[in-house]
């Protein structure tokens, strides 16, 4: 069970913005929405080859107090870091939002 103590890490949640590219296309960013003190574990990590390039993800479970705007567009920054939202459930007790979030490195 998670308590208000263990939330340890800022973590800098960021919102994307599509802008048009001028060829039919778009871009991404993010902006930034807050900066929040969050639990940060990893899972596990893994391997693979995609198109003759070697990666790696690692996967964390990220435990913020409760809000409802979080969604798997969404990214944590934490630093050079950054944690893309792969899911998200509140807790049993709904004081807090578990994130099951990757790493990527290309």
């Amino acid at each position: 069970m998670t308590v208000a103590g263990d939330l340890n890490r800022r973590l800098l949640l960021q919102a994307p913005v599509e802008s048009a590219d001028g060829e039919g296309g778009v871009v991404r960013s993010y902006s930034d929405v807050c900066t929040l003190w969050a639990q940060v574990t990893p899972l596990n990590a893994r391997s693979e080859v995609a198109a003759d390039s070697l990666g790696a993800s690692v996967r964390y479970r990220i435990v913020i107090r409760a809000r409802d705007d979080v969604t798997t567009r969404h990214i944590f920054q934490d630093g050079d870091r950054v944690y893309r939202v792969l899911a998200a459930r509140l807790s049993a007790d709904r004081r807090f939002l578990e994130i099951d979030a990757e790493e990527r490195e290309d």
